[in-house]
Formats: structure tokens, C-alpha cells, sequence
């Protein structure tokens, strides 16, 4: 008997069998004798206790006269149906249970003594209202319907909950007012029925106990286990793991599928498939499912399993596969790399079902048992009812994992600034869901204005070729110095032939080598010198340390000195990480001003092209004020480029002198995404030749002269008509204002480049002594423009 009254409730409990003794009576003022007969002793029995008719209030009534209450009930409680029936006595919604069935019985001792049976996610509060509902319903004759299901978790004697649902009969009950009851009006039902959480409500139109409710209600209980387990699992199905605590998840899934197969001793295991390489993985999702099949490893080729046929058979003809006892799998084919697999992890049967989605593997789940036979070919098809919400979960879990690789690699790898995302958006939105046969065009932005920058490494390839030059030279030196000292231990004219091709290599190299000269030096090494040293033992101890300290010297992926050029590549690397940080970091604040289109590219330094219009924004709204707001920014951002690498400069581990250029462009042209390279290019002949400027204008000297047009601390800017010279001329003034360039400026004209004549440039220098480093406000930059 459980007996445990919530301390707070609009109804003072009598339980009471009125309705069942009155029944009784009219049956002892019947015809049949024998019932009659029946009816009339029971009655006689039942007026010794008179609070069985008035009400009982104290649970020590019940348990006094537990006999009494079987027989007065047995017609409602039949005898014959007591080891089937779960069923029992109670006040609906309390924890009020006596008078049990025999099975229900047996499942609360199973269970164990500190088991408390409560209903499942039911408070105190919850039952307060739901017995203000009961008053409403039955007393007001509303329709307050608050039922959904109800359940009680039961575990049985080894450990597996089983969920049961509730169900309530309530004929033998009745609800009446006590005099502290508070009338409720129609304004008052409206009310309740808007609030029904608001439990202060609720208590203040029911007072605690101002409802009296006599009688008894009847539970039955019905063993809802696989359905609930389903229910949950769908549940946790449908959650997103990173979320939610994962040992508890996995635990979670174990208690469900141990729920479904009515098992305390089974595990989950899931495998995944790659088809691309044929192979088995661990779960990619964000939850970590044990693999069996793997056994601690993160992957392993199919091919491991094919020699095991029936296993074969689950890959091929996609069904399951059934191990009811390991061990005599093993006795049988003893080489079956499956059973020692599972041997290993102490499993002794196993079930193995493929995930299969539109006729695509996507992985094996895994239920495995330490007991043989427990799993079989019998109770395996238990999976039926589970797999297809597991398949539709697996395969929304790649597709969200692909979904994820695309947004990487479309933020990472691909060349589609967000100003311009709309468009491409749009595009594919129209070919979704177009039906008659829409095919994709190509993205073109018409009337669009380009500036372009760049930030060059002066002189690259001319150290680069130094670079490789002294690495080589070094190399042969020490090569040289070592075979010598062979020469001198070891007479032989092998090693004097080494000697002599070594020296008259160090001799080529004294002059510009040429383009073949590295590649020969590295295969003469490689194939000549290097098997030598390697496969002779010389036994000196100090000729062995240089051989040593040679090798010591190589770089591991070259096998050649790579001291030099490996300070220059981390140089440029440096130098190339600084300023696209300081440029994309910049960025961020430009589109604040007005969206564009944005690129930059790494290469011996580091160059960026923008683009504004109102067709990159979609918007009619442009103004030319934002196209000078944006070259006056560009100038801006190359001057703080420029101060940054000063500053920078001095920690570099390879000396090197950058210069920088601004393309100044006064018409507008047209962009294209080209389909085929998966970039934006120039369209048409007429705007192509905005790119030749640009490919050729940085190597390009003033006129009538050697030099070059570019020089180390100075920005360049190079124009054509003379509009762009007066704007940018007021840009300079604004920034010699701020002491952020020099006052000395040069105007020249530039030698004609092939194809292209008429290009003029102003080049000013960049002052590096300010102490203050900082980009102009936006209302900076407009009185700028303005003025």
C-alpha cells in the first residue's frame, strides 16, 4: 500500500466504498439466493467498520482491513484475471495505491523496496491543477481537458525500466463543495482556461481542501515499454548531441534499446561507412558511439571483413547478421577475423544491421551481449520497429554534416564575398524550384567600380634566387670539405672524381645560375653523393660526426640545405600574414560604410581588388560619394600597411624593403563568375583592359628613365586622367594634414606598356615617426571628400 497525500490540494481525500455497499445492497434485496446470500454477509462484515461507507481518512484503516477491502471489491478486482491484469486502487493523480493485483504486485516487489512510485514528470503543483480540472469537469460540467498520457517508470528485478501507461476510472468517485469552496463565476473559468500554468491562480479560486472528494477511482496500468522506448529514442533522436551531456546520451541509448529487447545485458555500437574509401569509420556525429566492429581503431578497410561470408552477405544483400554464440563460431572457422574481433571485447552474440538509406549504406548498428545466445536470430528482428527512425537520424546527420563542408568551403575555399552572396542565392533558389527546366546563368555585376591595391616585396625573385643560391653553395661546400677528408683517409680516384664534380659545380654557381642548374645539383647529390656517405662505413670517429652534422643539416622534406630559403619563406610568410590581417580586419569597417564586393590574394606580398555598385548590392541607393569614401579609405589602409610593416620590419629574420601601389579607374566595367574557374573576371574586350594595366603596371619605370615606379616607404598612384589626379591630390592633402604622409610629392608620366599608353603616376612617402596609428572617423572621411 502507498499512502503519500501532496501537502497542498483543493480536495479533502475520503476514500470511500459507498457506491460499491450500495450496490451490494440492492443486490442481498434480490431473487438470487446464492448472490443475495453473498451480498448479505459481506454486508454484515462491512457495518462492523463503518468508516469503509463514511470516508477514511487514516491509512491505517485500509491496512487493518485489507481482506475486507479484496472481497468487497472481487467483482471489480476478478480473481481469475489477477496474474494478468496490473490494476489496483487509487485516488486519480495521488500518491494513493492499495489493494493490488497479483501481477501488479510482483512488478512493485521486483522493483525492490526504495523504489517510489511517482508519476512520471508530475509535481505537486501539476496535481493541484489537474484536481482543479477534475472540479471544473465534473462539477461545473466544463470541458477542461487536460488528458495526455501518464506513465510510470517500474525498473524489473535486473535493472530494465519499463514504462507503464496509466489508465483511470473514475465512476466511483464524487466532488462536492465544503463551505470554504469559492463560487466561480464565468469571468473566473475564462481566467483558468487562459492560465492554466499560472498556479497561483489555480489555488486562489480552489483553496487548499475547500473540495471534498469521496469514493475511490480504479488505475490500470498497461505495459507501453517498446512504444515509449521508441517515443524516447525518437526523442533523442531528434535533439542535437552537442547539447546535451554525451555519457549520459549513450547511457540513454542503452537503457532504451535494453528496454525494447527486454535485456539488462546489451550495449549499442554504431560503425559508419565511407564509400568514397571503402572503409569503415567511428561515428563522424557529434556524439561518440562505441564501435564494436572496430574495436578502438578510427577506420579499417572493408576488405578486412570479406573472407567472413555471412558478414559479407549483410554488406551485399543488406540484412542482418546474427552471432548467437561466438565462441562456437570460432571452434567452427577459427581464421573468422569477425569472431576474434568480438572475442577480444568478451562479447559472446551479436546482432549487426546495416543502415541503409535509399539503397546507400550509411553505417552498421552494433547490439552486442557478454552472454551467449541471448541475442538471436528471433529476437534480432526486434530492430524492425527502430531502424527506420535511426535511418532517417543517420541520414540527416550527414546531410548536416555536408552541409557544414560546404559552408566551410564556401567560406574558406571559395572566392563568394557575403555583399555578393544574395545573388548566387537567388540563382540557385530559382533552379530549386523551377520545374520547367530552368538552367543555371552566369553571375554577372554590370557597372561596377574597381580600385585595386597591392603591397609588393621589392626585389623578390632576386632573393629567392640568392636564397637558393647560398643554401646550394653551402651545401657543396660542406660536401666538398667532407670528401676531402675521405680523399685523405681513403686513396681511391672515385673519391677524388666526387671532389673535382663537386668544385666545378661550386664554380657555376659563383655567377646568375641558370634555370636548370638548381635541378641538376639537387639529382647529382641525390643520386651521386648522397648513396656514398650512406652506404660505406669509413670508421673515423671525427669523419663520422661531419657525415653526421651534414645530414644533421638537411631539410627532412628536401633532403638539401634549406636554411636560407626557409628564412625567406617565413619572411614573406610573416610579411603576407601582417598585412592581409591588418586588410581583412579593415575590411570589416569599409562595408559598415557601404557593402562591396572584397578580394585578396597572397602571392610575394599582397594584393586586393573591391568592386562597388549598385548592382553588387542589389540596391539603387549608390552614390558616387561612396566610390570616393572608398578610394579615400584604400589610401588610408596602404598608409597603415605601410607603417605596420615599418614597425615590423626589424623582427623579420630575412631583411626585405616592400613598396605599394594604388590602380586608380574612372569608368565603370563588368564583372563575371566564371562557371568553369569558380572565380570573378573581367567581361568583355573593352573591360579587359583594366586587367592588363593591372597585371603589368607594377613592373613598369617612369618614362625616359630606369627607374622603377614603385620604391620602398612611398605609395604610388597610378591614373589617367586628370580627374583622378585632382581627388587624389586632395586625399594626399588630407593625410599630409594628419602627418601621415610626406609633403614632397612627385607627378610623372609612365613608359607605354604593351597595349597600353597614357598611364600617369603620383608617388608620395609614407612618415613613419607618428606616434599615434589610427584610421580616420567615417565623418573624417566625408568632410574630406566634400572639401
Amino acid at each position: 500500500m502507498i499512502f503519500e497525500q501532496f501537502h497542498d490540494n483543493p480536495f479533502e481525500v475520503q476514500i470511500s466504498f459507498h457506491k460499491v455497499i450500495e450496490k451490494l445492497e440492492e443486490i442481498a434485496m434480490s431473487d438470487v439466493d446464492y448472490r443475495a446470500n453473498y451480498a448479505k454477509g459481506l454486508l454484515a462484515e462491512v457495518a462492523k467498520v463503518p468508516e469503509l461507507r463514511d470516508g477514511i481518512k487514516d491509512p491505517e484503516t485500509i491496512k487493518n482491513h485489507q481482506l475486507l477491502i479484496r472481497n468487497l471489491l472481487a467483482d471489480l478486482f476478478p480473481t481469475a484475471l489477477t496474474k494478468n491484469e496490473i490494476k489496483a486502487v487509487t485516488i486519480p493523480f495521488h500518491n494513493i495505491t492499495f489493494n493490488y493485483s497479483e501481477r501488479f504486485q510482483d512488478i512493485l516487489n521486483n522493483a525492490g523496496s526504495e523504489f517510489d512510485m511517482t508519476i512520471r514528470d508530475f509535481d505537486g503543483q501539476r496535481s493541484y491543477i489537474i484536481s482543479c480540472c477534475m472540479i471544473m469537469n465534473a462539477y461545473y460540467k466544463q470541458q477542461f481537458d487536460f488528458s495526455k498520457p501518464f506513465f510510470y517508470d517500474i525498473p524489473n528485478k535486473e535493472g530494465i525500466v519499463k514504462h507503464y501507461r496509466i489508465l483511470y476510472n473514475a465512476d466511483f468517485m464524487e466532488i462536492f463543495p465544503t463551505d470554504r469552496a469559492i463560487e466561480i463565476t464565468p469571468e473566473d473559468i475564462k481566467l483558468l482556461m487562459d492560465n492554466f500554468d499560472n498556479f497561483d491562480i489555480w489555488k486562489e479560486k480552489f483553496p487548499p481542501e475547500s473540495w471534498i472528494l469521496r469514493g475511490f477511482g480504479i488505475m490500470s496500468l498497461f505495459d507501453a515499454t517498446t512504444e515509449n522506448a521508441i517515443s524516447n529514442l525518437k526523442t533523442n533522436l531528434l535533439s542535437k548531441p552537442l547539447h546535451k551531456d554525451e555519457s549520459l546520451l549513450q547511457q540513454s541509448f542503452h537503457s532504451i534499446f535494453q528496454s525494447i529487447f527486454n535485456l539488462s545485458d546489451i550495449r549499442i555500437g554504431f560503425t559508419s561507412f565511407d564509400p568514397q574509401n571503402n572503409t569503415f569509420t567511428i561515428s563522424p556525429f557529434d556524439i561518440t558511439i562505441q564501435s564494436f566492429l572496430l574495436n578502438g581503431k578510427t577506420q579499417s578497410d572493408c576488405a578486412t571483413f570479406s573472407c567472413d561470408k555471412p558478414f559479407q552477405e549483410l554488406l551485399d544483400e543488406q540484412k542482418y547478421f546474427v552471432i548467437s554464440d561466438v565462441k562456437e563460431l570460432l571452434l567452427l572457422t577459427p581464421d573468422n577475423f569477425l569472431a576474434k574481433q568480438l572475442a577480444r571485447q568478451k562479447i559472446h552474440s551479436a546482432i549487426f544491421a546495416p543502415i541503409l538509406k535509399n539503397g546507400k549504406l550509411l553505417g552498421i548498428i552494433e547490439v552486442v551481449s557478454s552472454k551467449k545466445r541471448l541475442l538471436n536470430t528471433v529476437n534480432s528482428h526486434k530492430l524492425d520497429i527502430v531502424l527506420p527512425y535511426i535511418t532517417d537520424t543517420i541520414d540527416r546527420y550527414y546531410i548536416d554534416i555536408q552541409n557544414q563542408i560546404d559552408a566551410l568551403i564556401q567560406k574558406e575555399y571559395t572566392t563568394i564575398h557575403p555583399s555578393v552572396y544574395w545573388k548566387f542565392r537567388d540563382e540557385a533558389s530559382q533552379y530549386i524550384n523551377d520545374t520547367s527546366g530552368f538552367s543555371l546563368h552566369e553571375i554577372v555585376f554590370k557597372n561596377v567600380y574597381p580600385l585595386y591595391g597591392q603591397i609588393d616585396i621589392k626585389g623578390s625573385s632576386v632573393m629567392r634566387n640568392n636564397t637558393t643560391q647560398e643554401d646550394i653553395r653551402l651545401q657543396v661546400h660542406l660536401l666538398i670539405s667532407i670528401f676531402k677528408t675521405i680523399h685523405s683517409l681513403r686513396k681511391l680516384p672515385l673519391f677524388e672524381q666526387k671532389i673535382f664534380e663537386l668544385q666545378d659545380f661550386e664554380l657555376s654557381l659563383e655567377g646568375q645560375i641558370k634555370a636548370d642548374t638548381e635541378q641538376l645539383i639537387q639529382n647529382y647529390i641525390r643520386n651521386d653523393i648522397h648513396p656514398v656517405l650512406k652506404s660505406n662505413r669509413f670508421e673515423d670517429e671525427k669523419l663520422d660526426k661531419k657525415i653526421a652534422h651534414y645530414f644533421e643539416k638537411l631539410d627532412p622534406n628536401t633532403g638539401m640545405i634549406y636554411d636560407a630559403r626557409k628564412k625567406f619563406d617565413a619572411t614573406v610568410a610573416i610579411i603576407n600574414k601582417k598585412m592581409a590581417k591588418i586588410l581583412d580586419n579593415k575590411q570589416l569597417e569599409a562595408q559598415a560604410y557601404y557593402p562591396h564586393y572584397y578580394e585578396r590574394f597572397k602571392t610575394d606580398g599582397v594584393e586586393h581588388n573591391l568592386y562597388i555598385g549598385s548592382s553588387i548590392t542589389n540596391k539603387a541607393d549608390f552614390d558616387m560619394l561612396y566610390l570616393y569614401n572608398l578610394r579615400l579609405w584604400q589610401l588610408q589602409v596602404m598608409c597603415e600597411m605601410e607603417r605596420q610593416y615599418h614597425q615590423l620590419q626589424s623582427e623579420l629574420p630575412y631583411p626585405m624593403e616592400v613598396a605599394s601601389l594604388i590602380l586608380a579607374f574612372n569608368l565603370p566595367i563588368t564583372i563575371r563568375f566564371r562557371m568553369d574557374e569558380k572565380r570573378f573576371d573581367v567581361d568583355g574586350s573593352y573591360n579587359a583592359r583594366y586587367e592588363v594595366v593591372k597585371k603589368r603596371i607594377d613592373k613598369a619605370f617612369i618614362r625616359n628613365s630606369e627607374e622603377r615606379i614603385t620604391q620602398q616607404n612611398k605609395i604610388t598612384i597610378v591614373y589617367t586622367q586628370q580627374t583622378e589626379e585632382l581627388e587624389y591630390k586632395r586625399y594626399i592633402k588630407f593625410l599630409q594634414h594628419q602627418k601621415v604622409l610626406s609633403e614632397n610629392i612627385e607627378f610623372f608620366e609612365i613608359e607605354d606598356l604593351q597595349g597600353v599608353s597614357g598611364l600617369k603616376a603620383i608617388r608620395v612617402a609614407v612618415l613613419y615617426n607618428q606616434s599615434e596609428n589610427r584610421l580616420f572617423s567615417y565623418d573624417e572621411l566625408l568632410e574630406t571628400i566634400k572639401n
